[in-house]
């Protein structure tokens, strides 16, 4: 690959991303649900978007060591000392999601998170989907995690503009975020993140993608759908879920 395109996630966030999304209980489910994907045991893994490896880090502690592809040297920074200090085989790739190619066929390839949204054009979300399917071993599976539209829209409540604060455990914690939908599927937000009389803010861009069109990504890239929940925990999909999880495979 020529080049990397950096959207500066990894600068806004790389301090507190990991406090918004904590690993240990709050991962568990996601870690336990994709290590019964994976037809091969053992075998190594692929995540697209891994950050500063909150999935990937505990994923090859189960014995599934992980190639990560993140475009974020900040975040493949904190990803290559975690990963060290937890003594877990993880390999951090400085990489594109919508172009990432390598030698090897991986039983699990997985893009969680919502990192699919910050693909904003259909186009580019096609290209991730084929490029990941190109990975994928035959018999093995393909996972994304991502927004739902339908979710955010209720959210909202009819309006374009809405906020929302959620606390955390710990005392004087929490995430207010300022919500903004925009034309052509597209949704803003800003995150202020409170901690012991801190704060902090980072702004994304998402493009809101249903399941439906995220399917036939994967079909036109030659897998097939298999499996849809709202969560980790298998809970059924509703048109208004927050987030979706598919599953597609090839056989």
């Amino acid at each position: 690959m020529s080049s990397v395109e950096d959207i500066g996630y990894g600068r806004q966030f790389g301090d507190f991303y990991d406090r918004i999304f904590p690993s240990g209980d709050y991962t568990e489910p996601t870690v336990r649900k994709l290590a019964s994907l994976h037809p091969q045991p053992g075998e190594r893994a692929l995540e697209l978007g891994v950050g500063t490896g909150r999935v990937a880090i505990p994923l090859a502690q189960r014995a599934f060591p992980v190639t990560g592809v993140d475009s974020s040297p900040e975040m493949l920074e904190q990803l290559r000392t975690k990963a060290k200090d937890a003594d877990a085989d993880v390999e951090a790739v400085h990489g594109d999601i919508r172009n990432y190619t390598d030698d090897a066929n991986y039983g699990l390839v997985y893009c969680v998170c919502a990192t699919f949204s910050m693909l904003l054009d259909a186009d580019a979300q096609q290209a991730t989907i084929q490029h990941a399917a190109d990975r994928v071993a035959p018999g093995g599976t393909l996972v994304v995690e991502t927004s739902n539209p339908g979710g955010v829209r209720a959210l909202h409540e009819g309006q374009q503009r809405t906020s929302y604060f959620i606390p955390y455990p710990e005392p004087n914690t929490g995430l207010l975020t300022y919500s903004t939908l925009l034309e052509n599927s597209l949704w803003h937000a800003s995150h202020i993140w409170f901690e012991d009389g801190k704060s902090s803010v980072g702004s994304e861009l998402a493009r809101l993608t249903t399941p439906d069109e995220v399917d036939a990504y994967a079909r036109a890239a030659g897998l097939q759908p298999a499996d849809r929940w709202a969560d980790w925990k298998e809970t059924p999909w509703q048109e208004d879920s927050p987030m979706f999880v598919s599953t597609y495979t090839r056989k």
